[in-house]
């Protein structure tokens, strides 16, 4: 009894510590921000732990290399939500944490919160570039014969 006691204890002991490190590594953001970009790839990836992985094309001049932000989503809403704007130009509001153990919780520290279609694509100071509309025009209306 005293032998299972002494190998018992420590292993609840070391549960209860990792808990606690996952839990304060997921509660708690080293930063946060914004990138603005085109979503280019979302996926959802992973063997056992399934997660949306995805990346962020940004552009800092016309005509330069575009550097990636890749990133992870955990909520299913906000995942939809970059779906849906796909190929527009985006805003992605991101929390990095830091510290989590495995690659379970998601490939990047950068986790998106919210999503936010941007207006005006900035081509030159002064000059910018409308975002294309979400929903298809509708038809014009026939002319009324006479």
């Amino acid at each position: 009894m005293k032998s299972l006691k002494f190998v018992l204890l420590p292993l609840i002991v070391l549960a209860v510590l990792a808990a606690g490190w996952i839990w304060a590594a997921l509660s708690w953001s080293y930063s946060e921000g914004e990138r603005a970009g085109w979503v280019q790839k979302l996926s959802k990836k992973g063997w056992l732990c399934k997660t949306w992985e995805g990346e962020l094309s940004l552009v800092s001049l016309p005509g330069s290399t575009a550097e990636k932000f890749f990133f992870t989503v955990h909520d299913e809403a906000v995942a939809a939500d970059i779906t849906r704007h796909i190929g527009k130009r985006v805003a992605l509001h991101y929390e990095e944490k830091v510290g989590l153990p495995s690659s379970c919780f998601g490939e990047t520290r950068h986790f998106i919160t919210k999503v936010t279609l941007t207006e005006d694509i900035p081509l030159a100071p002064g000059i910018s570039l409308p975002n294309p509309p979400s929903a298809v025009p509708a038809a014009p209306a026939p002319a009324a014969s006479r």
